[in-house]
Formats: structure tokens, C-alpha cells, sequence
């Protein structure tokens, strides 16, 4: 499980069939070996190796670049790198599971004094569950949802968020994976079956 609150920026060091290699600062290597659960931009992955002393190495299967952005990544892109939360650790953001609900558009960033607002189209089938003020992961970024609409909804990134993730990054049509709040997920189960 994570929290959507992002430790460390990676950069993508390589990109293979079925995997990639990511390295990161040296801090961040002091919790991962292999077989350890890592978030890259919010996907949860497996390590299966140290190429080298700061990157590491994850696969991945169709499935997974099918659903999520990932196979848009290319070498030198920065991703937004969470490792799991351990027993004893804060709990700051919200549940975060790493089983990214699909993909949406930035199509509109503004600048509005020191935040900035992204508006992100998204399939209809995913915004039953994102409501005002709910949660919402982008890219592994646990996020407080200004507006949700029929087909898009807006976040607001502080200074802090904006300079230590890939936020900055992003432009109008790139796509970011999403992860919907898990507790809208379990609500409507548990309504479907009652009624």
C-alpha cells in the first residue's frame, strides 16, 4: 500500500520490451532491495534488480502498459517514485494501492497566484467516482479534486508539490494515470449488491 505522497524523483535510464530502469537519489535506496514494491508514477511494480548503484530495475506485462502511461515514458522523462508504507510509517495522503483505474488529458494548465490548476479529461466510466473535494492519484500524487464534471475534473498543486514532483513537467495533452479513491470503489459494490 502507498500514500500518494511522493518521496523521491526518478529518471528513466532505459526502456526495454518488458521493463524499464529508473534511477533515483541515493536516499532512496536505502529501504529497496529486490523483490521490493516501488510506485513509479503512481503503477506499483516489483524491483527485480540493481543495474547499478543508483538506478534500479522493474518488469512489466502488457496489461500494465495497456492501462497505464508508462509506455509513453522515454529516456531522460522524470517519474514520481513512492516506496511502500511500511507498518510503522505516517499515514499523510490516502489509500493508494498502485492498481492504476486508467488514463486522462491535461487539458488546461492555469497559473492562479502560487498554484497551479490542471484540468484533466477522463472517461465517464471514472468520474462516478471522483467527487468535489474528494481524493484522486495522478501520476502517484495523492490530490484533493476542485471540481469533478461528466468528463473531466480539476486538481490544485501547491509550490511544494510543483517542485518536487513531475508535475512541473507535465504539458496540455500529455496523459497521467489515475487512481480513483478505493472507498468510492467498495461503496459501489456494496450498494450494487444491496440493491
Amino acid at each position: 500500500m502507498f500514500t500518494g505522497i511522493i518521496s523521491h524523483l526518478g529518471k528513466v535510464v532505459s526502456i526495454e520490451r518488458n521493463g524499464f530502469s529508473f534511477s533515483a537519489g541515493p536516499s532512496f535506496f536505502k529501504n529497496i532491495k529486490k523483490g521490493s514494491s516501488v510506485a513509479v508514477n503512481g503503477v506499483c511494480l516489483t524491483t527485480i534488480g540493481r543495474p547499478s548503484h543508483d538506478s534500479f530495475k522493474v518488469e512489466v506485462m502488457p496489461e500494465t502498459l495497456k492501462r497505464t502511461m508508462l509506455g509513453d515514458l522515454k529516456k531522460g522523462d522524470l517519474v514520481n517514485l513512492e516506496l511502500a508504507l511500511s507498518a510503522n510509517g505516517r499515514f499523510e495522503g490516502h489509500i493508494v494501492q498502485g492498481h492504476v483505474d486508467g488514463k486522462a488529458m491535461a487539458v488546461n494548465i492555469d497559473k492562479e497566484e502560487n498554484s497551479f490548476i490542471f484540468k484533466f479529461r477522463v472517461d465517464k466510466s471514472l468520474t462516478s467516482y471522483l467527487v468535489n473535494k474528494g481524493s484522486v492519484c495522478i501520476n502517484g500524487i495523492s490530490l484533493t479534486v476542485i471540481e469533478a464534471k461528466n468528463d473531466f475534473f480539476t486538481v490544485g498543486i501547491i509550490p511544494y508539490t510543483w517542485n518536487n514532483t513531475m508535475m512541473s513537467q507535465l504539458k496540455v495533452g500529455d496523459k497521467v494515470n489515475i487512481e480513483v479513491d478505493i472507498l468510492a470503489k467498495y461503496v459501489e459494490r456494496i450498494m450494487k449488491n444491496e440493491l
